[in-house]
């Protein structure tokens, strides 16, 4: 693996790391709700950023996932909690994935990085591309996380 890939690796587990410290001491109670004004909460935050990195990476390379055919129901575009079923996954379980995916998608595809497929509608043609674009979406989720963390600990004050 070259330098500039061993870079966005870092840079992929470093804030992953930064969104699971977001969540340390929020339980499972406080990651359901929804407060007035906001459409998700924080698990729903969770569940859609670690299917957003297999999505995109399936928009890419056209090859399906596992993840993406039960994850995009709960947690996909359009979608909130009130889309849950008994089968998806709890807090606990959303943690284990994110803390665990970034090492999972190098394993399956970091020698697959630079690997040219058609462009998706943004242009990207690459997997490199796709986790470089996946940084600025998880950054958008983790200040949504922070907001509704913000509303949630105003609640347990009160």
């Amino acid at each position: 693996m070259n330098r500039r890939h061993e870079v966005l690796f870092t840079q992929l587990e470093t804030y992953r790391n930064e969104t699971l410290q977001l969540i340390e001491h929020i339980s499972k109670e406080e990651a359901e709700i929804v407060p007035e004004g906001f459409n998700n909460n924080i698990r729903w935050n969770l569940g859609h950023m670690y299917l957003d990195q297999y999505l995109w990476i399936e928009a890419v390379t056209r090859e399906k996932s596992n993840v993406t055919k039960t994850f995009t129901q709960w947690f996909g575009f359009g979608t909130s909690p009130i889309n849950f079923t008994d089968d998806t996954p709890e807090l606990e379980e959303l943690k284990q994935l994110l803390q665990t995916q970034i090492r999972n998608i190098k394993e399956k595809y970091g020698d697959r990085l630079e690997e040219e497929f058609p462009p998706t509608e943004m242009g990207m043609h690459t997997i490199e591309q796709v986790l470089t674009r996946t940084i600025y979406h998880e950054g958008l989720h983790a200040a949504a996380i922070q907001y509704l963390k913000r509303f949630v600990e105003r609640l347990d004050i009160q």
